[in-house]
């Protein structure tokens, strides 16, 4: 008897002490918990990207001058440095904003909102690819491959077409994840099914990853289309 009043006393004394579980660490939940420890592993791996193509970039003699090659919008005669890139990055921006409303909305409870402006949101994220999609035939049309350029002197900077389609493809199949997931987000919002449970948790979630993903594109179009 007394063993079972002393075993039963331990394992109050566990479930109401640091070890009892209920406590959410920096007041966030499991999921918004894993999602930053993903983001942070990605940070890593484009930190690497980057950084890697600084160091190829300085050790070279020549190298591609973006306003010679990003000078270009689809359908337009005319040198336009930027302006297309440019674009894209305002659209990446301004899905940024939406996603935020979205957010704002869900913790409003607000149903119509929140699936309207995640419906901005991936429209937003579509333009962005398609207009990849365009940069890419363009860049591609014009001779630059994996293997060569036409920007540099004597094909002396091969290294830049490998790097260009390598970090901003793995940044568009972000992106892409992200539309996809959005999309799948909103359907769950659009059918009220976080409306029912009061809980817009997994659009906050899906947030964290698109904001993580816009500012990516930030360090990706400084690296390539300014400096």
């Amino acid at each position: 008897m007394a063993v079972q009043a002393v075993a039963q006393s331990t394992q109050e004394k566990l479930n109401t002490g640091v070890w009892g579980g209920g406590k959410l660490p920096f007041n966030a939940s499991w999921g918004k918990l894993m999602m930053w420890f993903f983001l942070l592993s990605d940070t890593f791996t484009f930190s690497g990207l980057l950084v890697g193509y600084g160091v190829i970039r300085y050790i070279h003699d020549h190298w591609a001058d973006p306003e010679r090659v990003f000078n270009s919008i689809p359908g337009v005669e005319g040198n336009y440095p930027l302006v297309f890139v440019g674009l894209m990055t305002f659209i990446l921006i301004v899905s940024s904003v939406t996603m935020v409303l979205a957010v704002d909305a869900g913790h409003k409870l607000q149903q119509e909102k929140c699936a309207f402006y995640l419906g901005l949101t991936i429209l937003g994220g579509l333009t962005f690819v398609i207009c990849q999609a365009f940069e890419w035939t363009h860049l591609i049309t014009h001779g630059t491959t994996i293997s060569g350029n036409p920007w540099c002197p004597d094909n002396s900077c091969p290294a830049f077409g490998q790097l260009f389609f390598l970090i901003t493809g793995f940044h568009g199949g972000h992106v892409t994840v992200g539309v996809i997931i959005n999309s799948i987000v909103f359907d769950r919002v659009w059918k009220g099914v976080h409306q029912r449970k009061r809980d817009y948790e997994l659009v906050e979630k899906v947030g964290l990853y698109w904001h993580f993903v816009d500012l990516v594109w930030v360090f990706v179009f400084t690296f390539f289309y300014l400096i």
